[in-house]
């Protein structure tokens, strides 16, 4: 993950290597990033965690080990795609979004948020009502997306008209049972309590 300028809300956690699935778990202090809740929608109660190199992919269908990462953690619903070149949230499900293949350049909380580089392995959970968009990516981008077991996204842009739906809706969104990476004993668990 790369910054493009100094930010005094990112707050590195460690990060080590797990022998399933080839992942990283919190013990590196130069994988993990945790943005603090200035950085993100003045709407959510929770800060955006990037996980750097969290898996290590297999060459053949690499999107298949975020899947089933996710699937293991209870984040299910998943979805290949890439990431919309607008800014968009949602109001009623919290979001994980795996980088399987290329990279990109996101905005994440907001037109004043951060801009992160990230690339293959790369994990970014996003709370419930904060803001991303892709500002540019590869040709080849393979984004895996999940949503906690029990979870259904909306798609919301910031309008008037949506205002009410989102003061309603993002206070309602329950805690995941677990971190969508590590578990139970991943950053949202540590770090997502009520």
């Amino acid at each position: 993950m790369h910054r493009s300028n100094e930010d005094n809300d990112l707050k590195f956690l460690e990060s080590t290597r797990k022998e399933n699935y080839g992942i990283r778990s919190k013990r590196c202090a130069d994988n993990t990033a945790l943005f603090s809740r200035r950085r993100n929608s003045s709407k959510q109660r929770v800060p955006l965690i990037v996980y750097q190199n969290a898996l290590s992919l297999p060459e053949d269908d690499p999107a298949r080990a975020f899947e089933q990462v996710f699937a293991a953690n209870r984040w299910s619903r998943s979805w290949r795609n890439g990431i919309y070149p607008f800014h968009h949230y949602h109001a009623t499900a919290h979001e994980v979004l795996g980088i399987a293949q290329g990279s990109a350049r996101v905005c994440m909380g907001g037109e004043q948020g951060a801009r992160l580089t990230i690339g293959p392995g790369d994990v970014m959970v996003v709370p419930a009502g904060v803001g991303h968009k892709n500002l540019g990516a590869s040709s080849d981008l393979l984004v895996v997306g999940a949503y906690p077991d029990g979870q259904h996204p909306d798609l919301c842009r910031e309008s008037a008209r949506e205002h009410r739906h989102v003061l309603e809706n993002i206070p309602k969104v329950p805690m995941p049972a677990s971190d969508p990476v590590f578990g139970i004993n991943g950053a949202v668990m540590n770090l997502w309590k009520k």
